[in-house]
């Protein structure tokens, strides 16, 4: 999987991402809870977004990457256990590609399904350069008309 420093965190796994389809899984553990002792809703999206967008990567060359333009996710059930996430792209243009995807836990419950348009992109130096490092150290700082 591509180095994210929060899905890494998050603890996904992704078992496979070939020919537009993939699979992430992420065990559970006591701080992906809510206040019910069930997966956090905000969890569960991004296993779905993860999963969906390792499928539309999969179908880019290299240096290519994807990112969401937007993405609905319906909640069926409380996720527990395991959350296994499949993703799979049904329609590709040039720049984009629309995804469906579906998590299930560890007894095959099915908890969510989710749908998401992604934008492929070559890779960008998002967060760096001398605009970012100011408004990092400026907190105040407005950006100007070079800045957008």
């Amino acid at each position: 999987m591509p180095e994210s420093p929060f899905v890494d965190r998050l603890g996904a796994q992704l078992l496979s991402a070939a020919d537009g389809v993939s699979e992430v899984v992420l065990p559970l553990q006591p701080d992906h809870m809510n206040t019910w002792d069930v997966a956090h809703g905000g969890v569960t999206m991004t296993l779905a977004d993860v999963a969906l967008a390792m499928a539309a990567r999969s179908l880019a060359g290299d240096g290519v990457g994807v990112v969401t333009v937007e993405m609905k996710v319906n909640f069926m059930q409380p996720g527990r256990g395991e959350l296994r996430a499949t993703g799979r792209v049904l329609h590709r243009s040039t720049t984009m590609a629309y995804c469906e995807g579906e998590i299930r836990d560890s007894e095959g419950h099915f908890v969510a399904k989710a749908l998401g348009t992604f934008k492929y992109m070559r890779r960008l130096a998002v967060g760096r350069g001398v605009t970012q490092q100011r408004l990092r150290s400026d907190p105040s700082a407005k950006p100007g008309p070079s800045d957008g």
